[in-house]
């Protein structure tokens, strides 16, 4: 696993708020909801590689 690092995010309530309950609905920390969106958004957008699939 590579090595993570930590920042400062600053973020409005309403959406903070949002972050928070779809976190609990999902059993996860804020910041584990907050890398997954990331993660997803990334490989929705093909910036990053998906593990497990291979090309064709």
């Amino acid at each position: 696993m590579s090595e993570k690092k930590s920042f400062a995010l600053r973020i409005d309530s309403e959406t903070m708020k949002a972050v928070e309950k779809w976190a609990a609905d999902e059993f996860r920390s804020v910041n584990g909801q907050i890398e997954w969106i990331l993660n997803n958004s990334l490989k929705e957008a093909k910036r990053i590689k998906v593990k497990g699939v291979q090309k064709k």
